[in-house]
């Protein structure tokens, strides 16, 4: 190797990157490197190129190695960056390739940057089609089938039956002590439309004034049961 031609090249990077090189006692160097473009909001990337001159640099590639600086990259990442690297090197044997191999990685950076930010983009646009896809299937129900009907209908029974105790509870409430129990007493012996027809008729009476007679017209009522059974009691003198 020509120490000379090293010499002249480590000058010129660290006039280039005064604060980002670092020369090490072996006569390694190491760079750091970042991406030439940024992305607001987009996760900075950073890696510290570690570069060992060859004995016959540069007519030999030096051997090249990438430490991430606070920044995630997987195997692939780094390998695929390594790779580009040895290419740009195979490619400028027997020049100063170091400048030239900073400059291409910052390209591959700015690349691999880009492609996170499409990738990030990706995920949310599919996360956003599959919360708009499951609004879209709340909206438009679940389709009804024989199980889902018996089942919706005995919870409609339940709340129907709910519903009507805490009304009842809350009319009887409103009654007296007497009162409750009159209607409790008369609930139990009376059909669904004898108790509509008597609420129907209390009502009736509330609205007559006050000292008014009401006459229970059930009295004067005569079923035909009831007239047979007189009819079989009738009994004729040998007079007639």
């Amino acid at each position: 190797m020509s120490s000379g031609i090293l010499a002249e090249e480590l000058e010129v990077l660290e006039a280039i990157y005064p604060t980002e090189l670092t020369k090490l006692p072996n006569g390694d160097v190491q760079i750091d490197v970042e991406p030439e473009e940024t992305e607001d909001g987009a996760e900075p990337l950073k890696v510290t190129l570690n570069v060992h001159y060859t004995d016959d640099y540069p007519q030999s590639i030096p051997q090249l190695s990438l430490e991430p600086i606070d920044t995630t990259f997987d195997d692939e990442e780094i390998s695929q960056l390594l790779q580009e690297l040895q290419s740009v090197g195979e490619d400028n044997i027997g020049m100063a390739m170091t400048f030239t191999l900073v400059s291409h990685l910052r390209e591959q950076l700015s690349k691999l940057l880009r492609e996170r930010i499409e990738s990030l983009k990706k995920e949310e646009q599919q996360r956003e089609r599959l919360e708009l896809e499951a609004e879209e299937a709340r909206t438009r129900g679940t389709p009804v089938t024989v199980e889902s009907f018996k089942a919706w209908k005995v919870k409609f029974d339940q709340e129907l039956a709910h519903k009507k105790a805490q009304e009842e509870e809350e009319k009887l409430r409103a009654l007296t002590f007497k009162e409750r129990e009159e209607y409790r007493r008369y609930a139990t012996r009376l059909s669904g439309r004898q108790l509509f027809e008597r609420n129907r008729h209390l009502e009736d009476e509330s609205l007559m004034e006050e000292g008014a007679v009401s006459v229970d017209f059930s009295q004067y009522e005569r079923t035909e049961v009831d007239q047979e059974e007189e009819s079989e009691h009738v009994t004729f003198s040998d007079s007639d």
